[in-house]
């Protein structure tokens, strides 16, 4: 006679799971149910826009933009690569055009010819740039190739461009006539529009 056990509600895994043939009366080892059919259905930021979010915050923290910079004095600097020197605050009573550049850098040769002609359209405008190449051969081939005959020094070590807070090329500050910083631009521009020019003709 067939013993009847009571339901108590609870069904133990081993009697959960499928039992044939004979030895129906031997348990079955416990399996683990997988979770992948679960995990499966949950959808998990991509890998590449969190490597794309990754990069936009990195980009915009090396910029280098200080807005604390402007509005304040220009720290003054001495510069001299055994060519040429340059001493910010001689400058003092003009419109200072700041270029930090390199010859290696592709946004640098980008604006330079307008910043080449702007420096002939408005020789008033006293423009200083700084280059932080470390070879001198190849700053003084692109110098005469390029025909860059603005105030020009070649500052390796980045003295100038530490103090000023640069790390990225070019970087270009606009200094009044008092010594005061008033405008940072970032990346390469167009010297000779309207508006750039309007501005500084302004100050």
């Amino acid at each position: 006679m067939a013993t009847v056990r009571p339901n108590t509600g609870f069904q133990s895994p081993a009697s959960s799971l499928p039992v044939s043939g004979p030895s129906s009366a031997i348990l079955q080892p416990f399996r683990a149910v997988p979770f992948a059919p679960y995990y499966r259905d949950v959808r998990f930021p991509s890998v590449a826009l969190l490597t794309l979010v990754s990069l936009s915050l990195l980009s915009g923290c090396n910029r280098g933009a200080h807005p604390a910079q402007t509005g304040i004095e220009a720290p003054d600097f001495t510069v001299s690569d055994g060519m040429t020197s340059v001493h910010l605050a001689n400058y003092r009573g003009n419109v200072v055009l700041l270029n930090f550049w390199a010859t290696w850098c592709a946004p640098c040769i980008e604006e330079m010819p307008s910043l080449l002609q702007l420096h002939r359209q408005d020789p008033g405008l006293v423009m200083l740039a700084v280059s932080i190449d470390e070879d001198p051969n190849a700053y003084a081939s692109f110098i005469r190739a390029r025909h860059v005959d603005l105030i020009t020094v070649r500052d390796p070590r980045k003295t100038a461009a530490s103090l000023f807070h640069t790390d990225m090329w070019p970087e270009t500050y606009v200094i009044d006539r008092k010594g005061i910083i008033r405008r940072k631009f970032v990346g390469a521009q167009d010297w000779t529009s309207p508006e750039i020019i309007h501005y500084l003709n302004s100050l």
